[in-house]
């Protein structure tokens, strides 16, 4: 009889989910599903809301990365307010939302990924986790602690709340930046990018280890999609869309991000409150992408700042001429974290910043806004409309990791495929089904939605396994 394996909850993620495998009569893999068991309605929740509330809250849907949606949520609002927003409050923005993807990163990378990474990924599950980091490896562990923190300050000293701040609004921002916080940020980067800079070089002997993963860790071909300015460079707050296939040729470049109707399908499934984005040019099922730091790196020319792009040298020799195997986001979340304390540095010290003029005022003068940003798993999308009035009248909502979605299913499916056969599964193997989905960092807090079909089912069984009623709904 066939056989089907349940892992639930998956663990180290940002939310709720389950693993499904089934097998066939013979113990191999025959399907694998990632579940999402999760609903949080936020795009109903803002209908009759005055626009203007939208980014603090929207802020709200995630504790980790708030900045993303606040971020998205605000340009999102410029477009219906119609104005210019000053230089000033463009680059505080930016630096807002790289010091949340420091933070973020450090978090994913130490706290969820490094057990694995450091202890290996048939270690005691009891140890296998941040202290099990401290015990062995003491440096590694502050050093994620310190690099999550140093994120988290930068924030604090912007915004004076580290969680779910409202500093960033529709126009700019709130409030001017005082020479004195310039100079408290200014004063951690030297420390960050040595921290950094040590990981990433403990992270790249360590790599050895894990080839095995490295080639079943979701390694297939799909599209890569992400911002990058007019150059190609790689881009967090503005630009324009860039989508790359796997044998590293652009399909479609400089795609105006307002316009993602055109060319982004979402679908459901009955299985998952999470939905299936893709690249509607090649229809559902060809059109699977990715989105994140591994995306933005294989679709960026360069990172343009010093440090970074020597790694970015190092990043591109994983693969032939695209790096396909999301192991390697562990790889690009490091070179983005130093990227993010590189370019903090430039914008803090760019002669405009402690500018007064850090806000556009109007009244709405368009029924509808639509705000794109890098959010630190990847593209985020926030799309308004509003009546007469400027009450949100309707909302949709892509998050990074709903990109991911195809693509971490078929991961799943590809890691069960390559580790599970016959009777004998060992923890260790059902750890890696699990770590295919922490290389994307999923956040199912952030993206699930209530468009999907999964329905309530209650089975009432009999003592001799005979199912005796059902009811659904």
């Amino acid at each position: 009889m066939s056989k089907q394996i349940i892992i639930d909850p998956v663990t180290r993620i940002e939310g709720h989910g389950k693993i499904t495998i089934q097998l066939d009569e013979d113990g191999n893999v025959k399907d694998a599903l990632f579940h999402v068991t999760q609903i949080r309605g936020f795009e109903k929740f803002c209908e009759g809301r005055p626009f203007y509330e939208m980014p603090s809250l929207m802020a709200r849907i995630c504790g980790i990365c708030p900045v993303s949606h606040l971020v998205a949520s605000a340009k999102a609002c410029d477009q219906i307010l119609g104005v210019t927003i000053p230089v000033a409050a463009v680059k505080l923005r930016r630096v807002m939302n790289l010091a949340q993807i420091i933070q973020s990163h450090a978090l994913s990378f130490f706290y969820l990924a490094s057990p694995d990474l450091l202890l290996g990924m048939d270690s005691d599950p009891a140890e296998r986790n941040i202290f099990g980091i401290l015990k062995k490896n003491p440096t590694l562990a502050r050093d994620g602690v310190r690099l999550r923190q140093m994120g988290q300050q930068m924030i604090e000293w912007l915004a004076e709340k580290r969680i779910h701040p409202s500093w960033i609004v529709p126009g700019g921002v709130n409030e001017k930046l005082t020479e004195e916080k310039r100079d408290q940020i200014l004063s951690m980067i030297p420390e960050g990018l040595f921290i950094a800079q040590r990981t990433y070089d403990w992270f790249r002997t360590a790599l050895e280890k894990f080839q095995k993963e490295i080639q079943t860790f979701a390694n297939f071909p799909t599209l890569f999609m992400g911002l990058v300015d007019d150059e190609g460079t790689l881009e967090h707050y503005d630009g324009k869309i860039r989508v790359m296939d796997a044998s590293g040729s652009i399909i479609a470049d400089k795609l105006e991000p307002e316009k993602y109707q055109e060319y982004i399908g979402e679908a459901v499934e009955p299985f998952t409150y999470l939905k299936f984005p893709y690249y509607e040019p090649f229809g559902y099922d060809d059109g699977i992408y990715r989105v994140g730091p591994l995306a933005r790196l294989n679709i960026a020319k360069q990172c343009g700042t010093e440090t970074a792009d020597r790694m970015l040298e190092d990043f591109r020799k994983l693969g032939q001429d695209v790096v396909l195997s999301s192991f390697h986001y562990h790889f690009a979340r490091l070179i983005e974290i130093v990227y993010g304390f590189e370019k903090i540095k430039e914008l803090l010290e760019s002669p405009e910043i402690l500018s007064k003029r850090v806000r556009a005022y109007a009244k709405p003068n368009r029924s509808e806004g639509i705000g794109v940003s890098e959010a630190p798993r990847g593209t985020l999308i926030h799309h308004y409309k509003v009546d007469d009035n400027g009450l949100m009248v309707w909302a949709n909502l892509i998050i990074a990791t709903g990109h991911n979605n195809l693509a971490m299913n078929r991961g799943v499916l590809q890691v069960a495929k390559n580790y599970i056969s016959g009777t004998r599964i060992s923890e260790g193997i059902l750890n890696r089904v699990e770590a295919v989905i922490r290389a994307y960092d999923p956040c199912l807090s952030c993206s699930t939605h209530a468009a999907g079909q999964m329905p309530l089912q209650v089975d009432l069984w009999s003592y001799d396994g005979e199912i005796i009623d059902r009811i659904i709904r």
